[in-house]
């Protein structure tokens, strides 16, 4: 099977059935996963940051790095794979605190909020979720199957 890496602050889809989605080192970052069951079509950000005003020029070169701009491009880009706007099945992971500072800044909580809250606005919501705690993960996703792997070092790998 080929795997498509989708790096830190990327996103891709696709709806080839001998295709992976893969990301790695989800600590305080989030993973979104939207499937969209009729055409079988998988999508993946690596949300890095809760809001793009932090950093304008980023959020342009890179609009996955962001949740505010990340889960609608990723839209955009699944509506244009799938050729329709609903029925999109989301599962969530990461979000961790690995950095074990006294909540000073828990980039994961407030990744996790804010990719809830843009959901919530756009009327969408997780079936599943794999959030917080303090490990890192990485997410593989089965264009196939739908399957959605989880691995953190030291630990038995599970589903979502």
């Amino acid at each position: 099977m080929k795997t498509l890496f989708i790096g830190i602050g990327d996103y891709g889809a696709t709806n080839k059935p001998d295709e992976l989605l893969k990301t790695m080192a989800l600590g305080s970052c989030v993973g979104i996963i939207i499937l969209e069951p009729k055409s079988r079509t998988i999508g993946l950000a690596h949300i890095a940051l809760s809001d793009s005003n932090i950093n304008k020029a980023m959020a342009i070169k890179q609009p996955g790095r962001f949740a505010d701009t990340a889960i609608p491009a990723l839209l955009n880009l699944m509506e244009k794979e799938s050729n329709t706007k609903s029925g999109y099945i989301i599962k969530l992971a990461g979000g961790a605190q690995v950095a074990r500072m006294k909540d000073t800044f828990n980039i994961g909580k407030r990744n996790i909020l804010a990719i809830k809250k843009i959901l919530w606005q756009m009327r969408l919501a997780p079936i599943a979720e794999d959030l917080g705690g303090q490990i890192s993960r990485t997410v593989t996703v089965e264009v196939n199957t739908g399957k959605v792997l989880i691995h953190s070092p030291g630990r038995p790998d599970w589903t979502i």
